[in-house]
């Protein structure tokens, strides 16, 4: 499966600047199964979430549900959605034919920086598919809980993916976990980092794929840029088979 990880310098607060920005980057960029955007992707990491809320049928989705259509291929992509008197940091999986398939609301609300004061918590993960390809989906802090994780290795899914504002002061907390989530399930691991600044942050990206024994397939940081992988199922499958390590998990 080849995948496209979108990392770029979102506008604050600014979702129709954001939209031709992410038009322009993708413009030329054909032939992939799915494309992948940061964490929040039309606003950056921002608790303004009352303002910016929308409901998941909303026009975030439309824009992203269009690009699905353009480009034939699945989108995952960062909204703040808004359900009846909640709000939540929300990640959407749309199909190459503009629908909704899958939602995952994120878990762990980062309380470091109040977020929890702003959004509501997810409560279930959310296992997501392409063709064949089993995908669990997670968003930014999520990544420091390694118990989410594992509740995706344990149904062997085939690659994980992380939407994420982390920065630059905690990088390399970044770039090792992805890798240790990797080598623990035995799986291809996606993280899709910003770059740029916002009002109080700085983000340096290093967007990376991870395979399933911890190689670093592609790293890129501190650049815009869209980042295209190709992944192969049958290597998670050959890496399970020959190092049957999942099998003899005991979760105590």
């Amino acid at each position: 499966m080849k995948i496209a990880l979108v990392q770029y310098n979102p506008v604050w607060e600014n979702k129709e600047s954001n939209k031709q920005k992410i038009l322009s980057m993708i413009n030329k960029v054909e032939g992939v199964e799915l494309f992948v955007f940061p964490e929040m992707t039309l606003t950056g990491f921002t608790m303004k979430s009352k303002e910016m809320s929308e409901t998941i049928q909303g026009d975030s989705f439309r824009f992203f549900s269009s690009i699905a259509k353009e480009k034939s291929s699945n989108i995952f992509a960062g909204i703040i959605e808004r359900r009846n008197n909640r709000i939540y940091n929300t990640l959407i999986h749309i199909r190459s034919d503009g629908n909704l398939l899958k939602l995952y609301r994120k878990v762990h609300p980062f309380s470091y920086s109040a977020e929890n004061e702003h959004y509501n918590a997810g409560v279930r993960p959310a296992l997501t598919k392409i063709k064949n390809w089993k995908i669990g989906l997670t968003i930014c802090y999520d990544l420091r809980f390694p118990e989410l994780f594992r509740k995706y290795g344990k149904k062997r899914a085939h690659l994980i993916v992380n939407i994420a504002n982390w920065p630059d002061t905690r990088i390399e907390h970044w770039r090792t976990l992805l890798k240790a989530r990797a080598i623990e399930n035995q799986c291809y691991v996606a993280g899709v980092n910003r770059v740029g600044k916002d009002p109080k942050l700085n983000y340096v990206g290093f967007s990376s794929v991870f395979d399933p024994i911890g190689k670093e397939i592609v790293s890129v940081d501190n650049e815009e840029k869209v980042i295209v992988a190709d992944l192969d199922k049958n290597y998670v499958n050959e890496v399970r088979e020959k190092l049957p390590f999942l099998d003899d998990i005991k979760l105590i």
